[in-house]
């Protein structure tokens, strides 16, 4: 079984680690592949990051993906434009404007952060069943409890359950990140699979959230990288 950590940032984005750092340490906890999510930037600057992973491919021997994360409608549509050129579309949610737009936008795959900067989870069921429609995978952030404690962290691990409970129900994808900003924050395989647990996700579900959805993930990545693809659920016959 192969996992990945679809949600790690470096050096190139607010992170303090470099690519290959955070890539060496990732294999060694048991990851087949990550995915680096950086900020929409100029086109020098995505040219260095892409030249950058590719070095530390070779390096490192993990697979390694691409990833941007969007803070704000601007950058989503910006960034949507773009689509064919990176791997993962991630869009850093809390504000309910944009945690709506990302689950009813097929071409994200990850809404990060529901409940970032609000003392609520973040999502309904209206929003969950959107997800679950669209395929938007609902993201379990670890940093998030790895960097809070006392009613901060309690009150931030029951919107997780909250967030967990209504994904089963309603049947949306639900992915655990370690978020990591540094080598050093990153986890286990085995220590997110126990996390997903104390979250309520059953044993399966918790592998899953860490193999199975970001396969899929990397997967219509791979067909949106096909020349012949328009749109989700659109391609060109010949």
């Amino acid at each position: 079984m192969k996992f990945f950590d679809l949600h790690v940032h470096s050096a190139f984005s607010e992170g303090t680690s470099s690519l290959e750092q955070l890539a060496s340490m990732a294999k060694e906890l048991g990851f087949s592949g990550i995915c680096f999510a950086e900020y929409y930037n100029v086109e020098e600057h995505i040219k260095k990051l892409m030249t950058e992973i590719e070095k530390a491919k070779g390096k490192v021997g993990i697979e390694i993906f691409l990833g941007f994360e969007a803070r704000n409608p601007r950058e989503l549509s910006a960034l949507i434009e773009k689509r064919k050129r990176f791997d993962v579309l991630l869009a850093r949610g809390g504000d309910l404007k944009l945690n709506r737009l990302a689950v009813e936008t097929p071409e994200v795959d990850i809404l990060t952060h529901p409940d970032y900067e609000r003392t609520d989870s973040g999502l309904n069921h209206i929003l969950v069943r959107l997800a679950a429609k669209n395929e938007v995978a609902i993201e379990v952030n670890f940093r998030e409890v790895l960097i809070t404690n006392g009613r901060t962290r309690s009150r931030i691990l029951s919107n997780m359950k909250n967030n967990v409970m209504l994904a089963k129900k309603l049947h949306a994808p639900i992915i655990i990140s370690c978020g990591a900003i540094s080598e050093w924050e990153l986890k286990s395989t085995q220590e997110l699979i126990s996390f997903g647990t104390q979250l309520g996700l059953e044993l399966d579900e918790a592998k899953a959230a860490i193999s199975r959805i970001p396969e899929d993930i990397l997967s219509k990545s791979s067909e949106r990288r096909d020349k012949r693809w328009i749109a989700p659920g659109v391609k060109v016959i010949k």
